[in-house]
């Protein structure tokens, strides 16, 4: 990867944090946060598993230490950011791909892995293994849905491809865009 390519990823990550952070206050209450779904497919997509985990991962201690966030951040944050990226790779860009791995991800696993956490850590003795799986996933299909438009959307008017271009990482419709500026 290109120097320029690895800076443009970095600007990239923190704007997608930055973002995340910004708008993940939006529609929210307790364990139903779509914005950050939306925030992980679009990441997902644009940079990629490893960059989507990060980007997670960041908004998530952020808004744990200056929102008060339970650690719902987390757990229903970063199985999806990393399981979009992963399921968008290897279906060779499928947006759907990459908001069912957000489903999966945190609809299913994150919303499971949430029960040890809130219960141990968070003193919550009332919840069972699946008391957030219906939440997790109603905030996933929603959020998921926003980026599935959006990214539709840029994918249409050829801009995803040339992102993704600039951006030095997987390019999957180069039949349908030319690169240009």
């Amino acid at each position: 990867m290109q120097k320029s390519s690895k800076m443009l990823r970095s600007t990239m990550l923190t704007m997608m944090v930055a973002m995340g952070v910004v708008i993940s206050p939006l529609l929210r209450v307790e364990g139903l946060c779509p914005m950050a779904h939306f925030i992980n497919v679009v990441c997902a997509v644009f940079l990629g598993p490893w960059y989507a985990l990060a980007s997670a991962v960041m908004i998530g201690v952020i808004r744990m230490l200056f929102m008060a966030i339970p650690p719902l951040a987390l757990t229903g944050a970063i199985f999806g950011a990393f399981l979009s990226g992963v399921f968008y790779k290897l279906s060779k860009g499928s947006l759907l791909a990459a908001v069912l791995g957000e489903i999966v991800g945190t609809g299913f696993i994150g919303s499971i892995v949430s029960y040890p956490v809130m219960t141990f850590l968070w003193g919550r003795h009332e919840l069972t293994w699946f008391f957030y799986v219906p939440s997790f996933v109603l905030a996933t299909i929603i959020g998921g849905s926003i980026a599935l438009v959006f990214l539709k959307a840029l994918s249409k008017s050829g801009v995803l491809t040339k992102i993704q271009y600039k951006l030095g990482g997987p390019v999957y419709d180069l039949g349908k865009h030319t690169m240009g500026d």
